[in-house]
């Protein structure tokens, strides 16, 4: 008896797939290859162009003559000290209610953060948590850092 058997099928390559990679890789070669030797000596460099020099303008030289808003300063020194409006307060513990009756005091007037270079950062901290707690908005109250006082430069090995 003979029985039906199915025919083997030859195994197929498919090259389709092959010449989509062949393709890219031949890109691929040909955007990254280097330029060669004859063609940089052929190719000087080109010259590198003029420098323009601009000054900008410093905000001291800006004049004016009106003056916008006067804020009230809170400062914090290196030491802890902190003072508002130029009084100095005894404690750091008691900022939050001095910001509480400056605030019933003078609804209107706005706060500027003047905080010393050596001032810690928990104490920085101290007067941001207070200002929260007197219910100032900590994005209306800008800060700005005090630096050093610039020092002449002494060369140690020139007599």
């Amino acid at each position: 008896m003979n029985f039906y058997q199915p025919r083997k099928r030859k195994e197929r390559v498919p090259i389709v797939p092959l010449i989509d990679i062949l393709t890219i890789l031949l890109i691929f070669f040909i955007v990254t290859r280097g330029v060669p030797k004859e063609e940089q000596l052929n190719n000087p460099p080109p010259e590198p162009r003029p420098v323009v020099k601009v000054t900008l303008p410093v905000v001291k030289e800006m004049e004016t003559t009106e003056v916008v808003e006067r804020r009230a300063v809170l400062a914090v020194t290196a030491e802890g000290v902190i003072t508002l409006d130029n009084y100095e307060l005894a404690s750091p513990d008691l900022l939050t209610d001095a910001l509480i009756v400056f605030r019933k005091g003078n609804p209107r007037r706005k706060l500027e953060l003047a905080a010393d270079r050596g001032a810690t950062l928990a104490q920085l901290f101290l007067v941001l948590d207070a200002l929260t707690a007197a219910q100032y908005d900590i994005k209306d109250v800008p800060a700005r850092i005090r630096l050093p006082q610039p020092v002449d430069f002494v060369d140690p090995l020139q007599p």
